[in-house]
């Protein structure tokens, strides 16, 4: 069994698309290899050339930040303006090549918890000149020494984004949105690409798709598939509804033996996220 899949407790609510998620990895985890593993969408051999170049958009593709601040509790709403002051500035100003792909708080997952999602359109130089740049801005040193009073704690990864997934772009609300990371085995990410630029098409009916994206730097051999939702019950309908596709049950079971850990969180966008 994966180690995401656990004993339910008394207290647990899974919704019939996680109890039928679960009971695909059950009920076809010793079942042998299939005709559909000769579907996949492009068959290549890891060894020919880097994942992320085999996995990415043929021309040069975005890098992404995605940053989780750990916030005092006290500190939340006093966290949110300050950010609501600085980071829309630098989105803005063209001196600095990047964009606040989105920002939030995660409102069921971990708590008083702060997400912000940059893009750096022309890779590792455009980071690294946005860097460079701002060690010279006094505000946003300003910014990040008030910011250093209000943490607990902070990481961040830099991701790729998938080539067959959309980019993200900003939308109008409300919506509520889902971050699912998941931990895969070492060696596993081509395959998880090749099922998943097969499965995305079932996920586009309600516009919920936002974006997908595997670090490179961080945590290795994650995966966030970002989700965008009117709210919980628009959730629920549209999970539920992907299990009428044909095609999905067989998506669901050849890649949750994949997984190593996986994790949902629910996300509210902060009034500087254009991703509303």
């Amino acid at each position: 069994m994966q180690k995401f899949v656990r004993d339910a407790g008394p207290g647990d609510a899974l919704g019939h698309a996680d109890r039928a998620y679960l009971c695909i990895a059950c009920s076809y985890r010793n079942r042998e290899d299939s005709w559909f593993k000769s579907l996949f969408v492009r068959k290549v051999d890891p060894r020919k050339d880097a994942h992320s170049n085999l996995l990415t958009k043929n021309e040069e593709s975005n890098l992404y930040k995605i940053q989780f601040h750990n916030v005092k509790p006290e500190c939340l709403d006093s966290y949110n303006k300050l950010c609501e002051d600085v980071l829309p500035s630098i989105h803005a100003d063209k001196y600095y090549p990047c964009e606040l792909v989105g920002t939030w708080n995660t409102w069921y997952g971990e708590q008083d918890q702060a997400v912000h999602l940059w893009r750096y359109r022309g890779g590792y130089p455009a980071l690294t000149e946005v860097m460079n740049k701002l060690r010279q801005n006094k505000d946003f040193t300003a910014y990040r020494k008030e910011r250093g009073k209000m943490l607990l704690s902070r990481r961040n990864q830099l991701l790729l984004e998938f080539s067959f997934w959309n980019e993200p772009v900003p939308r109008e609300g409300p919506n509520i949105y889902e971050l699912r990371s998941y931990q895969l085995r070492p060696g596993t990410m081509i395959e998880w690409g090749n099922y998943w630029a097969r499965a995305i098409r079932y996920r586009q009916h309600n516009r919920e798709a936002v974006g997908g994206f595997f670090s490179q730097i961080g945590n290795l051999y994650m995966v966030h598939h970002l989700w965008a939702y009117k709210d919980l019950q628009s959730r629920e309908d549209t999970r539920n509804a992907i299990w009428n596709h044909d095609g999905w049950e067989e998506v669901v079971y050849y890649t949750v033996p994949l997984i190593q850990h996986m994790d949902s969180r629910i996300m509210i966008p902060t009034k500087a996220s254009p991703l509303q």
